[in-house]
């Protein structure tokens, strides 16, 4: 009876400071977990020496194809294609925090404008000459895409024949494109800039096709579609859109609607352009008519690989969640979250503050370009304050930029620190790997617990969180699938 007044209560208050009530989770769950000092402070050692110049070269056997999924490619972190310019490991993380800041923030400032009813092109309006204005651009969407946030690639064939080229995977966008010449400005890439006249299935798009009025901002010029996508760091894309044959491993799709980008600005390092996994009609599933897709996110420290697979069936042994969309805005997938615990214990955060309301608001996220997860103040504050208090043993340290929780752990190989898991509906449960919450910041031995606050009503589960797991989106049946240790 206890336990169900401590539910009413805080359902009924949801909006004041959280009630106390925390409770045990059945079955006796982990209290703590080990986390390898050692191994990740040897990884952050690496990755500033590693050079991807001295790899392999790329051949067909990259692309992996697996007897469950229709169509499947490797995916790489960033370290496997682009050597770090940073001098010490903890001003990569500080440029990765500064990056992240900037996306999360145009991806609320996106969804914003979709609740309110406002376009991009409401906000200025767009040069009617004969080329896009830079000037122009606005930033509501932003990618994964900028240096040093975390982001993951893909090896993808453009045209016919292939050309073989890096493409930024992302599910916070759903425009694919590419950096075509002839470039007015294009950003330097790993590949040749892609030449759309060697290509015989390259085919312009006219004004009136359904694709050209997908887009959130595009204008015409002699009957053909040019596009616009800009980020929230600056960076943007301007061109012709297009359809082209888009080939992975030995497979090809024919007739991908495909941004060919000939004003090309930003920090994508590397990458040829993007690949938009979001749940938009522009977007690479949806052009596929793909029924799921899923991915699983290797160490960004590492030089290792795994896959990104289409019309895979979720596993047995998946732990699922449901599937939500927000009628305002078909881009992000949100996920039906109902709690987190700490050390065993499920926190006293209502169910309402991972809900979304009728209006849009609200809810949360799952994204492969955001890196840190976010959570609304009043929701971080309890999961800080409770694994605070689990990890009372622990040295602390300065906090480091977002981050406010840190510890020193130079003279430690290994530490036990309370466990922290993701809950779901039917009593279900993600326990997080100790690696994906309490990350190195420097190379001396600070690490900080990994998750920040956010003013926003839209709270994101971010790329260091999803490491190592499996995460399955069943479109046909809306619903989010987590498979540990699967890569």
């Amino acid at each position: 009876m206890g336990l169900l007044f401590c539910f009413l209560f805080a359902g009924f208050f949801f909006t004041a400071p959280f009630v106390d009530c925390s409770r045990s989770l059945p079955e006796s769950p982990q209290t703590t977990t080990v986390l390898d000092v050692s191994e990740a402070l040897e990884k952050t050692r690496n990755l500033l020496s590693f050079d991807p110049a001295k790899k392999p070269a790329f051949t067909s056997l990259d692309q992996s194809f697996s007897a469950s999924s229709s169509l499947s490619l490797h995916v790489h972190p960033r370290a496997y294609i682009h050597k770090s310019s940073h001098s010490n490991y903890k001003s990569l993380t500080l440029s990765r925090l500064e990056r992240d800041s900037a996306r999360v923030s145009s991806l609320t400032t996106r969804l914003d404008l979709a609740i309110n009813g406002i376009t991009r092109s409401d906000l200025k309006p767009i040069d009617n000459g004969l080329e896009f204005r830079t000037e122009d651009l606005e930033s509501p969407i932003v990618s994964g895409s900028s240096q040093g946030s975390g982001e993951y690639f893909s090896r993808v064939g453009i045209g016919k024949p292939p050309n073989q080229v890096y493409m930024v995977l992302d599910t916070g966008s759903d425009v694919n494109w590419v950096q075509c010449a002839p470039c007015a400005d294009c950003y330097q890439q790993t590949d040749p800039i892609f030449e759309p006249a060697s290509s015989s299935s390259y085919s312009p798009l006219t004004c009136e096709t359904q694709q050209c009025k997908y887009l959130d901002t595009s204008e015409c010029r002699n009957d053909t579609c040019l596009y616009q996508v800009s980020y929230g760091d600056g960076s943007y894309t301007v061109g012709d859109f297009v359809t082209e044959t888009i080939t992975l491993g030995s497979d090809s799709v024919n007739n991908v609607a495909i941004g060919c980008g000939h004003n090309n600005e930003g920090l994508f390092i590397g990458a040829a352009g993007l690949l938009g996994l979001g749940g938009g009609p522009l977007s690479f599933p949806s052009q596929l008519n793909a029924s799921s897709f899923s991915y699983c996110l290797v160490d960004r420290d590492s030089d290792s690989t795994s896959t990104l697979d289409f019309d895979s069936a979720l596993p047995p042994n998946a732990i699922t969640a449901p599937l939500l969309r927000n009628h305002q805005l078909d881009t992000f997938y949100y996920l039906g979250l109902t709690g987190i615990g700490v050390g065993g214990e499920l926190l006293p955060i209502p169910e309402s503050a991972f809900q979304m309301d009728e209006s849009g608001n609200g809810g949360i996220i799952i994204d492969s370009g955001t890196a840190v997860t976010r959570l609304q103040s009043d929701t971080y504050d309890v999961l800080r304050d409770a694994f605070v208090k689990g990890a009372k043993y622990l040295p602390s340290a300065d906090s480091v930029s977002l981050f406010d929780t840190c510890y020193d752990l130079s003279n430690r190989s290994s530490v036990d620190v309370p466990t922290v898991s993701f809950h779901f509906s039917d009593g279900k449960a993600l326990p997080l790997p100790a690696k994906n919450y309490l990350i190195p910041v420097d190379s001396a031995g600070t690490f900080c617990f990994a998750f920040a606050p956010t003013s926003s009503s839209l709270a994101i589960i971010g790329n260091v969180q999803q490491q190592g797991t499996r995460v399955g989106f069943d479109l046909g049946n809306s619903l989010v699938g987590f498979v540990p240790n699967k890569c």
